[in-house]
């Protein structure tokens, strides 16, 4: 059995009540969300500055390891220390990261919230990510509504505080987790690290990401898509909408996307060969028009 890495559990106070004036001219209280700086270390140098709500630090650090592809295993890394007093993440790997000055030498901000980054090389190496068949892994389109249905029900911080964006992994059409943070980009990362620490019943593997579909109110951007691609999930739901090079990646890496999606209204972007449709009924179109 893979050794697992050692995290600490330092969840920080997610939202802050502060004292507001309305158009009314009225004060009163509301809850806004945290945000506050993290600063990772990877064997005592430091990596990237991440703004976070703090929900699950611990998997943010280890889910963005992975998806920069800094770190292959999880059995890689020995330790992850987090320390709200200091704002620091310190991370121990058991054998060093091999090459990281060249691995994170070239950084390209993106438009998560927040100013996510991707090393560039990720985008170089985009022909290497491997995912399962049509056959293998496919949506129904009741299955996507449940799937909204869940998402529109949970008791989040956005419905208290706003301003935050809410990721989940599905199976089928049971939610295994949720997320929030103040950029989808951590959100995502932390549902990474989750599946990375999750052991399948033989304790030998972390979560497969082949019969999953992954869940975001974010756009779909090209960084959203390759993060979900490099999870190994091959159906991406979003509410929001989808940006070019989103699209672009999508149709080449085989992947289901699809945006728009809130109570029963979706569209599919790519990927129609994994999505079982169901076609709503035709609306008819209104006379007084």
């Amino acid at each position: 059995m893979r050794s697992l890495p050692r995290l600490t559990q330092c969840s920080a106070p997610l939202t802050r009540e502060v004292s507001v004036l309305d158009e009314f001219g009225l004060r009163r209280s509301l809850h806004i969300p945290a945000e506050r700086p993290l600063t990772v270390f990877v064997d005592k140098r430091e990596l990237v500055t991440l703004m976070t709500l703090g929900q699950a630090p611990e998997l943010l650090v280890l889910g963005y390891l992975r998806n920069q592809r800094l770190v292959s295993d999880v059995g890689e890394v020995e330790s992850i220390t987090v320390d709200w007093e200091v704002g620091a993440a310190a991370v121990r790997t058991r054998a060093g990261i091999a090459q990281i000055e060249e691995k994170t030498a070239q950084r390209i901000v993106t438009t998560g919230c927040g100013q996510g980054t991707v090393f560039g090389a990720l985008m170089a190496d985009v022909n290497s990510v491997q995912l399962p068949s049509a056959a293998s892994a496919r949506l129904r389109q009741s299955s996507l509504y449940a799937m909204l249905e869940q998402a529109r029900k949970l008791d989040s911080v956005y419905k208290k505080a706003g301003s935050v964006h809410g990721c989940a992994l599905f199976c089928g059409e049971q939610m295994l987790v949720h997320m929030e943070d103040v950029g989808r980009h951590n959100a995502i990362d932390s549902i990474a690290g989750w599946m990375w620490m999750q052991s399948e019943m033989s304790g030998e593997s972390p979560v497969s990401g082949a019969d999953k579909c992954f869940y975001t109110t974010g756009r779909l951007t090209s960084e959203m898509v390759m993060k979900s691609a490099q999870m190994g999930v091959p159906i991406i739901v979003s509410r929001n909408g989808i940006t070019q090079m989103g699209h672009a990646l999508g149709l080449q890496l085989g992947l289901t996307l699809i945006g728009r999606a809130k109570g029963r209204h979706f569209i599919c972007y790519s990927g129609f060969d994994r999505f079982d449709s169901e076609p709503e009924p035709a609306r008819l179109l209104s006379e007084a028009s």
